[in-house]
C-alpha cells in the first residue's frame, strides 16, 4: 500500500515541479521584459528632450535666419539698434578661448593623470586625487570670480605686459600680442577656462588608466620598458577612447561655460585682433544681454544658442569620426 502511494505521488510532485519552473521561468521572462522596456523608456526620454531643444531653439531662431539666411554666421555686424545681427564675432571668440583652454589644460591634466597612476607614491596618490576632484566642483561663478579680482590684475603685471614688450615688435607673431594690457581679452578667457577644464579631463584620464590590466603594465616592464614606453604603447592603445572622451567633455565645458568667460574675456562686440584683445562669446552674449532682449533681438539670440549646439555637435562627431578611424587603422 505504501509501494504504491509512493509511486502514484511521484508523477504529482514531477508535475507539480515542472508548473512551478515553468511559472519561474514566466516571470523572469516578464521581468526582463518590463526592464527592457523601462530603459528603453529612459534612453529615448533622453532623445526626445534632446530633440524637443532642437526643435524649440530652431523654432525661435527661425526669424534671424530667414532674414539673414547663412550670412548669419559670418556677418560681423551686432547692432542692437537697427537689428542687424551676425554671430561671427560670438563664433570667434568661443572658439579661440576653448582653444587656448584646451592647449593648456589637456597636457597638465595628461601629466597628472600618469603621476597619480604611474609614479605618485602610494600614501600622496589619494589626497592628490580628492583635491583634482574637488576642483572639478568648484563652481563656475567662483572662477569668474577668481579672474575677475585676483587673475586680472596679476596677469596684466606680470605676463601681459612682459608679452608685449618682449613678443610685441617680432614680426608674424608681434601683432598676437597688441593692444590694452588690462588683464581681460581672448587669451585671459582661455586661462581661466584651462582652470575650470583641468580637474575634469585629468579626472577622466586618471579613471582610464586605472582600468588597464595591471598584467599588461608588468609584462611591458618584463621586456624592459621604460615607463614612458609602457605609458605610450600600452596604456594610452588600451586608453584610447577614454582619453578622447575626457578631451571632448572638456572641450564641451569650455564650450558652454557662460559666467567665468564673461567676468574676463571683455564682452566687447568687435571682431578680436590679438591675444589681449576683449571680444564675446556665445555663451557670454546670451548672459549678458539675453535679459533685457525684445523681438528679433531674442531671435537673433536663440540663432546663437542653435549654432552653439551645432558646433558642439560638429566636435563630437569628429571626435566619433577620429577614433572609428583609429580602429579601422588598427584592424589593418
Amino acid at each position: 500500500m505504501s509501494v504504491g502511494t509512493t509511486m502514484s505521488s511521484q508523477p504529482v510532485s514531477l508535475e507539480t515541479g515542472s508548473a512551478s519552473m515553468v511559472s519561474i521561468a514566466r516571470r523572469q521572462r516578464l521581468q526582463d521584459v518590463f526592464f527592457h522596456r523601462i530603459t528603453q523608456s529612459f534612453s529615448l526620454l533622453v532623445l526626445v528632450a534632446l530633440m524637443g531643444i532642437i526643435v524649440s531653439l530652431f523654432i525661435n531662431a527661425w526669424p534671424a535666419f530667414q532674414k539673414f539666411g547663412v550670412n548669419f554666421i559670418w556677418y560681423v555686424e551686432w547692432d542692437i539698434i537697427n537689428e542687424e545681427f551676425g554671430a561671427a564675432i560670438a563664433i570667434v571668440g568661443t572658439l579661440a578661448s576653448a582653444g587656448i583652454a584646451l592647449l593648456i589644460a589637456v597636457p597638465l591634466a595628461f601629466g597628472i593623470a600618469l603621476f597619480l597612476t604611474e609614479t605618485c607614491p602610494t600614501w600622496l596618490r589619494r589626497p592628490l586625487g580628492t583635491a583634482v576632484e574637488l576642483l572639478a566642483a568648484v563652481p563656475s561663478i567662483i572662477y569668474g570670480m577668481f579672474g575677475l579680482f585676483v587673475f586680472a590684475p596679476l596677469f596684466a603685471d606680470y605676463v601681459q605686459v612682459p608679452l608685449q614688450n618682449v613678443l610685441g615688435g617680432m614680426p608674424l607673431i608681434g601683432f598676437l600680442f597688441g593692444g590694452s594690457t588690462n588683464g581681460f581679452g581672448i587669451l585671459a578667457a582661455g586661462i581661466v577656462l584651462a582652470f575650470m577644464v583641468l580637474p575634469f579631463v585629468a579626472a577622466v584620464m586618471r579613471d582610464v588608466f586605472e582600468i588597464v590590466p595591471p598584467i599588461l603594465r608588468e609584462s611591458a616592464y618584463g621586456l624592459g620598458c621604460t615607463t614612458w614606453e609602457v605609458v605610450r604603447k600600452v596604456v594610452l592603445p588600451y586608453t584610447q577612447k577614454g582619453v578622447v572622451g575626457g578631451v571632448m567633455l572638456g572641450l564641451g565645458r569650455a564650450l558652454g561655460e557662460t559666467m567665468a568667460v564673461t567676468f574676463v574675456i571683455g564682452n566687447a562686440n568687435r571682431m578680436p585682433t590679438s591675444l589681449f584683445s576683449p571680444g564675446t562669446s556665445i555663451a557670454s552674449t546670451l548672459a549678458n544681454e539675453f535679459g533685457e532682449a525684445a523681438d528679433f533681438h531674442i531671435s537673433a539670440l536663440f540663432a546663437l544658442g542653435f549654432l552653439l549646439f551645432v558646433i558642439t555637435f560638429i566636435v563630437l562627431g569628429f571626435a566619433k569620426w577620429m577614433l572609428v578611424r583609429a580602429e579601422k587603422a588598427k584592424g589593418l
